[in-house]
């Protein structure tokens, strides 16, 4: 008897092998980071032309794909959303739910509870007690604050706008102290902390002694309709845990709801590759940063400056001695430079602003997306004639909606470019005749030709493409010799790019997720690697201890100096 056809990891009844081929197609069209080509179809499902061209003519005859002529690309057609709606009015949240509070239970022995919005407040709607959980009881049909309870942060953090500002406006207008956050500006930051993130933590902020993390439950339209939270003492759950847990959480949402969720910020990273690399990097700063980035060498005192963005706070490493001093910063700071009068400018969740390292104080200069709300900054870097240029995205990395703009010192700014959904690593070419510039979800660092006295880029172009199951382009940086040095996110290595694009070396760091780059040293001849272990599963935590770390290798070239802010 023949065997069952097997497509990926599915297996097909004997005499359905057409339905699973559809099927197959379906699955492909959805996984992919963007429209498919009919010649990409062919080599990634291996059927035969006509078999192929057969499969897409009968979906597109049920819209359930669409073939686009202006670039002649198929992607997933309407029908699939009007189905998507009529699971989705029959969705039985709890029964979808209840095996993952059982295994969370059962993994975390903490209290794990089920909540949703009503009326101002969460409602608890089920929840799971281990047999050896703290005394602090959720019981079903309790009601609770959203401001200061994790669960609460979680859904109002994935809210619309309009929903989110109507609701934090309800509560700064209540007259219960118990009820409003202390600081709209503060709440507001903690929300944009939380979606980024991914996860929202309450540190002892709803009840004296307990701690609690919750992810939300996202639906088809990537709109929360619950949160998923464990909680329990301050005592037994350290705040590393917490976020360990929170990871854990994120996963069991997806799972209840089947929402992937965006991919530009996975969970899980691949194992690490057998690939043959130059050299490999080695820790010096053994942190564990939340999301280590924007690292820039300071020449005034001989020190690194880096950046964890979830943490958020501003660490200032002297390599000399191996000390690290870390300054916590209100809100999310993305990216960070010298200013030629003295200072420093960041680049945060509210655009330009001017830091005080002594303080941490942070003194607003222009926020080119202030109408953006779900809009955050990412990297940013300086030109040689001072102009900040910087990319955003999306909190969540969920939509194209990022923009690469350049502000001068004076603080006017322009778009200069968009479409982008994770703006990240920029720098130019010795000779400034050309400016690169990464989108990780393209996974793709583009080339602008670039005016250094205007301060226009045009003719943008593809230079350099990571394939998805190699990893991501990060941050980057560009030596003295004009070559391109590439942090790949998910690829446990950072590599070397000739001005042509050519692969020609690739140095391995020990941690699956490098997120960026930059020549220090007083030579410029050491490179400094930045880490993060944001949404890192525990068994891979487990494999890549260090991530979050700050590394280091000598690459046998030396750096550029780079730009200072002219405001």
């Amino acid at each position: 008897m023949p065997e069952p056809m097997r497509l990926g990891e599915h297996e097909m009844p004997m005499g359905t092998s057409a339905l699973g081929k559809g099927l197959y197609v379906l699955d492909l069209l959805g996984e992919v980071d963007r429209p498919q080509r009919f010649t990409q179809l062919l080599k990634l499902t291996g059927f035969p032309k006509g078999t192929l061209h057969r499969i897409l003519e009968a979906l597109m005859e049920f819209r359930l794909i669409r073939f686009n002529e202006a670039d002649q690309t198929y992607r997933l057609g309407p029908r699939l959303f009007e189905l998507a709606h009529k699971v989705w009015d029959e969705f039985d949240l709890r029964g979808a739910a209840a095996p993952e509070l059982d295994r969370l239970a059962d993994l975390t022995h903490e209290t794990v509870s089920l909540c949703e919005i009503e009326s101002g407040a969460i409602l608890y709607i089920d929840r799971r007690l281990a047999s050896d959980a703290f005394g602090f009881r959720i019981e079903v049909g309790r009601r609770a604050p959203l401001h200061n309870t994790a669960g609460g942060k979680a859904l109002m953090s994935f809210l619309a706008p309009h929903r989110q500002r109507s609701l934090i406006a309800e509560l700064m207008a209540s007259e219960d102290p118990g009820k409003k956050p202390g600081s709209e500006a503060d709440f507001l930051a903690d929300l944009s902390l939380t979606r980024a993130r991914g996860y929202a933590l309450s540190i002892e902020d709803h009840v004296p002694g307990v701690v609690s993390v919750a992810a939300p439950v996202l639906d088809h339209r990537h709109e929360p309709i619950a949160a998923i939270g464990v909680s329990g003492p301050r005592e037994r759950i350290s705040i590393d845990r917490l976020h360990t847990i929170g990871r854990d959480l994120m996963e069991a949402a997806r799972r209840i709801s089947g929402n992937v969720g965006a991919t530009a910020m996975s969970i899980n990273a691949p194992e690490r590759p057998r690939t043959n690399v130059a050299a490999n990097a080695e820790c010096v700063l053994p942190v564990a940063a939340h999301l280590g980035e924007g690292p820039t060498w300071s020449a005034v005192d001989n020190s690194l400056l880096w950046l964890d963005i979830l943490a958020p706070a501003v660490h200032v490493f002297d390599p000399a001695s191996g000390q690290d001093r870390t300054l916590k910063v209100p809100r999310m700071v993305t990216s960070i430079a010298t200013r030629a009068g003295g200072g420093h400018a960041v680049m945060t969740q509210n655009g330009l602003e001017l830091l005080d390292v002594a303080t941490g104080t942070l003194t607003p200069v222009v926020d080119p997306e202030a109408e953006i709300e779900t809009n955050r900054f990412n990297d940013a870097k300086c030109d040689r004639r001072g102009r900040f240029w910087a990319g955003s995205m999306a909190l969540d990395a969920s939509a194209p909606s990022g923009s690469l703009y350049c502000i001068e010192g004076n603080g006017k700014w322009r778009r200069v470019d968009t479409g982008f959904t994770v703006s990240n690593g920029m720098d130019w070419s010795p000779d400034d005749r050309q400016m690169y510039f990464a989108d990780s979800a393209q996974g793709c660092v583009f080339a602008y030709d670039f005016d250094l006295d205007a301060g226009t880029l045009s003719n943008r172009r593809p230079l350099i493409q990571i394939p998805a199951i190699e990893g991501k382009p990060d941050g980057l940086t560009v030596d003295a010799e004009g070559y391109i040095w590439v942090a790949v996110w998910d690829g446990w290595s950072v590599r070397r790019y000739a001005p042509d694009g050519r692969l020609d070396r690739v140095v391995g760091v020990p941690v699956p997720r490098p997120s960026s780059c930059c020549f220090g040293g007083p030579e410029l001849d050491k490179l400094y690697i930045t880490s993060g272990r944001i949404r890192l599963a525990e068994r891979m935590l487990v494999e890549a201890p260090l991530s979050g770390g700050l590394f280091v290798f000598e690459p046998g070239v030396r750096g550029q100096k780079g730009g200072v802010f002219a405001g």
